[in-house]
């Protein structure tokens, strides 16, 4: 696949604001840089915008300097896509590999990125922004309109104590479980992935008690948390999501 985003009607690119027909729009500087310093783009020619909240919009360059490019917004060529309501809880793992893991969030279609804080967690601080960007970048690229909510970490008692009455837990148990397909089912649900070192037994009896969590197993082998993350959200997309 390749890394340019696909389009026939020039580059596409995320707008942190909301969108509509006959707006003018000043781009950010890195975006003005990138249409006009790489892309040698100029006025009259055209490029894609989403924003995470009405879609996908086509915009006309009206003005295109090297540092501020002005955007004039046209016809709406999509709406915002919908997601199925999967959250992705998991521990933090370390830089590069927490940042793909939010890369294929965004590419797989899960509708939050929950960073959990667990007793083996080695990772305790995150650069939300850094991860917000990388998720922002695949959306880019794979013709997403809608883009994961990204929350700020949360330990996971606090996060067990205020689980969601109606929303499935399917709890990705190292020692082993039922297969994912078999329990994924359509409606609110939650993947939970642990660290590098795995939950202790403490937090498993935990998570185990509650009465919305089931205990899944990812096949024979051993992953990596980060693997583990994306084969998951796989399994619930094809059995319960929007690949089926």
């Amino acid at each position: 696949m390749s890394d340019e985003p696909l389009s026939s009607s020039g580059p596409r690119l995320f707008v942190d604001e909301a969108l509509g027909g006959g707006r003018e729009l000043k781009l950010p500087t890195a975006q003005s840089h990138y249409l006009s310093g790489v892309m040698r783009l100029k006025a009259g020619d055209t490029v894609r915008l989403f924003d995470d909240r009405t879609g996908e919009w086509l915009a006309t360059i009206s003005d295109a300097g090297r540092k501020s490019v002005t955007v004039t917004i046209g016809a709406q060529i999509a709406p915002r896509e919908a997601v199925p309501d999967l959250w992705l809880c998991a521990a933090p793992i370390k830089r590069g590999r927490i940042d793909w893991v939010a890369e294929k969030a965004c590419e797989l279609g899960v509708a939050k990125l929950l960073p959990v804080l667990t007793r083996r967690t080695v990772v305790d601080k995150l650069n939300l922004d850094r991860l917000r960007a990388h998720m922002i970048e695949a959306a880019e690229q794979c013709e997403r309109t809608a883009l994961p909510e990204m929350q700020e970490p949360v330990t996971l008692a606090k996060l067990l104590d205020s689980w969601p009455a109606d929303r499935q837990l399917i709890f990705c148990d190292e020692e082993g479980g039922v297969p994912l397909a078999s329990v994924a089912k359509p409606g609110a649900a939650a993947i939970l992935i642990g660290p590098e070192g795995g939950f202790d037994p403490a937090e498993r009896e935990r998570i185990r008690a509650l009465p919305q969590a089931v205990g899944v197993g990812l096949g024979p082998r051993v992953l990596r948390a980060d693997t583990a993350a994306v084969a998951a959200v796989s399994l619930w997309q094809a059995a319960a999501g929007d690949w089926r």
